[in-house]
């Protein structure tokens, strides 16, 4: 005979842990499947071991944050939850508004606040706990759902999922259990390795579901230029990277840090603007587009530049940039623009100085690709979103089953928005699967 429950989650990650705690607290019998040895496994990797749980943008008061806040961060960049909605685009923004609207970035500080892990604000608006840990953020979790008396079992996967007398039968190598209802929060594909392999969407499918296809967002991206590699290890806090179409129009864009590597670029620029890169099939018919000098316009650059050649005696031109740049990384754009790295002021040619300008203002890289699903810190695609209630969470082709977290075709910029959408989503399709219970 199958065990019972009012609602059956499917993966114990940040969506799923929500759902149930909120589920349990509001009077439903919970059951927590989770495939790996202990909950929360991609929580304690995110952030660099540190867990953004938030975005700082998505407040409406400070004051709810315990810990210091960055001189740096523009406190009037804090606009509520329409800041969260703008980092997953126009339909993505606009399905989680209900989400957000229950449960939002303030509502997830008091909550992790309350379980005893202080936070704070970094200067690019990012929430960490104080600690800069993120098992604390597991911790307050676990502690929180062992108090709801969730039946939380690991190393219990959900091997099938079919239609029942009264909801649903869920089959796992611990038996079956029957449930009114399911809730798949089992995440995309990105670190496949925390357990991630895109099992919710064969589930999806065999329900009537469309899948956005699969693509690794916020990762890494490969280009194709030797040179690069060669300044792997450096770091420019301030660049504008943009993704750039074979027609020319540009796809995203985004300023912020950039990180030379072995294979390529990374930082948080490059991982924002690898969302559109993962929306045009993997990228490699696009060009990466960097400007290096986001503060000058091109004709005072140009005026500037020479100025300095002018009055800068016989320095070499590397020394003469009014741009505050690593010297290798100018060295490597002028090799890039074809002008020799021992080229002085006054030998310093009108097209050399355009061509080097250009390069310095926009530099085409053709995109090779991205570094895939092993290095993506979230998954384009998945459960299409029209196919989904965004009130209830709750399919619009099947009742009863629900779906949150990466599993849903959403995802947003780096600094804590997906996570936020975690929580959001979590919640609320743990209030509304409850009150449903609370209602049959």
């Amino acid at each position: 005979m199958a065990d019972q429950a009012d609602i059956v989650i499917l993966g114990a990650g940040a969506a799923g842990l929500m759902t149930a705690i909120h589920a349990s607290e509001r009077g439903a019998r919970v059951v927590l499947l989770e495939k790996n040895r202990r909950p929360g496994v991609k929580i304690l990797m995110s952030g660099g071991t540190r867990c953004n749980l938030t975005n700082a943008r998505g407040l409406h008061h400070l004051r709810c944050v315990s810990g210091p806040i960055d001189p740096a961060y523009d406190v009037s960049e804090a606009k509520g939850a329409r800041s969260i909605q703008a980092a997953f685009g126009a339909e993505g923004g606009k399905f989680l508004g209900p989400a957000l609207r229950a449960f939002d970035a303030e509502r997830t500080v008091a909550f992790f606040e309350s379980e005893g892990v202080a936070t704070k604000v970094e200067g690019n608006g990012k929430v960490f706990p104080l600690s800069d840990r993120a098992t604390d953020v597991l911790a307050a979790l676990t502690r929180r759902l062992e108090r709801t008396g969730t039946s939380l079992r690991c190393l219990c996967p959900a091997l099938a999922v079919e239609p029942g007398e009264a909801g649903f039968r869920v089959y796992t190598n611990d038996g079956v259990l029957a449930a009114r209802r399911v809730v798949v929060a089992v995440g995309g594909q990105s670190y496949p390795g925390c357990g991630t392999t895109g099992d919710g969407y064969g589930i999806a499918r065999q329900f009537g579901h469309t899948i956005v296809e699969p693509r690794p967002a916020l990762v890494p991206l490969r280009v194709h230029a030797d040179w690069v590699a060669g300044l792997k290890g450096l770091t420019v806090p301030d660049v504008i990277a943009s993704v750039q179409a074979p027609s020319g129009a540009p796809l995203l864009a985004r300023r912020e840090a950039l990180l030379f590597a072995h294979f390529g670029l990374t930082g948080p620029s490059i991982l924002d603007v690898s969302r559109a890169v993962a929306r045009q099939d993997g990228g490699t018919a696009l060009d990466l587009v960097l400007d290096f000098a986001p503060d000058w316009k091109p004709e005072a650059l140009e005026k500037a530049l020479q100025t300095t050649c002018r009055e800068g005696g016989r320095r070499p031109v590397a020394g003469l940039l009014p741009v505050d740049l690593p010297r290798r990384l100018i060295e490597a754009l002028m090799v890039a623009a074809s002008v020799p790295v021992e080229r002085t002021g006054p030998e310093l040619s009108r097209d050399e100085r355009r061509r080097l300008l250009g390069t310095l203002k926009a530099l085409h890289l053709p995109l090779a690709g991205t570094l895939g699903f092993a290095k993506a810190e979230v998954t384009s695609g998945g459960v299409a979103l029209p196919e989904v209630d965004p009130r209830t969470l709750e399919s619009r082709l099947q009742p009863g089953l629900h779906f949150v977290g990466e599993v849903l075709d959403i995802d947003g910029l780096i600094g804590g928005y997906n996570f936020q959408a975690a929580w959001s989503t979590g919640w609320l399709a743990g209030e509304t699967a409850a009150q449903s219970e609370g209602e049959a």
